[in-house]
């Protein structure tokens, strides 16, 4: 299949080098976004990776007004420019309203389309009408062949800066599952496919800062099935301390494991494309 290659911030998403989307699930204070781009920005030289660094100013879909949703609009992307100015990082961050689209895109190199909102017309034109490149998540409710709807949404609002991000789907019973195929189906849409490894442990229903709100031992399998599968890259939320975490708690990757949780990914990655040619 051929895929179109994207060039995001020096980044080339869809070449024969994986990329990594990481950092924190959501903005929480100016020290700890700091410290976990400090060591990814380390890790991304040492391993000669490109990492588009990623964090949520805003969580939308928190299942209680009790939990932490991010600082909001304004603080969170005055953080975000401080570390795209001091570590040089292609900056990600979703958005939940048209409005937020234009201010986001003036900081941020991508914007991300939640999985749960790919559908909705009026974020997806104005996040397109930026000119950013567009980081779609695969709906958890929908076959991955339809996925071409928003995509095609995006590209008719003027914009074919397109990636496509798979997060597994939602089965009922608090459980998400992936199924490799649709890594196939997505990339069929001719535009670079990641897999969102730390979304895809999540468990439905149980709050993030319980240990049993995600399933950290399914990682490995996973990150390996997906790359092993042909993905472009992957996503993984690191946090300096995950248990103290103010979202995702049970399952960001703690960010100081992040250089030994790569190496077996690259190696896997450079054997695929090896086979794939």
């Amino acid at each position: 299949m051929s895929i179109k290659k994207i060039n995001v911030g020096g980044i080339s998403c869809g070449a024969d080098e994986l990329f990594v989307i990481s950092g924190p699930c959501v903005i929480e204070d100016e020290m700890i976004m700091m410290k976990t781009a400090e060591k990814l920005k380390e890790v991304g030289e040492r391993l000669h990776i490109p990492i588009i660094y990623k964090s949520s100013f805003r969580k939308d879909n928190r299942s209680s007004l009790k939990y932490y949703d991010g600082p909001g609009l304004e603080k969170g992307l005055k953080i975000l420019a401080k570390v795209k100015e001091q570590f040089g990082f292609t900056l990600l961050t979703d958005i939940h309203y048209p409005d937020q689209a234009a201010p986001a895109a003036e900081v941020c190199d991508v914007l991300q389309i939640p999985a749960y909102l790919c559908m909705q017309t009026g974020l997806m034109v104005a996040a397109a009408k930026t000119g950013a490149v567009i980081n779609i998540k695969h709906g958890q409710f929908l076959a991955p062949e339809n996925m071409k709807h928003p995509v095609t949404k995006c590209v008719e609002a003027g914009n074919d800066k397109i990636i496509l991000t798979e997060r597994g789907y939602t089965m009922g019973y608090n459980d998400l599952v992936v199924d490799p195929r649709s890594f196939y189906h997505m990339g069929l849409l001719g535009y670079p496919v990641v897999f969102d490894i730390t979304h895809s442990i999540r468990k439905y229903g149980i709050p993030s800062a319980d240990a049993k709100g995600g399933a950290r031992e399914f990682l490995p399998v996973l990150s390996r099935a997906g790359v092993a599968s042909g993905v472009d890259g992957v996503f993984i939320e690191t946090h300096p301390d995950p248990a103290s975490a103010l979202c995702d708690a049970a399952s960001q990757l703690n960010v100081n494991d992040f250089e030994e949780f790569m190496k077996p990914l690259i190696e896997l990655h450079a054997l695929e494309v090896k086979y794939r040619k």
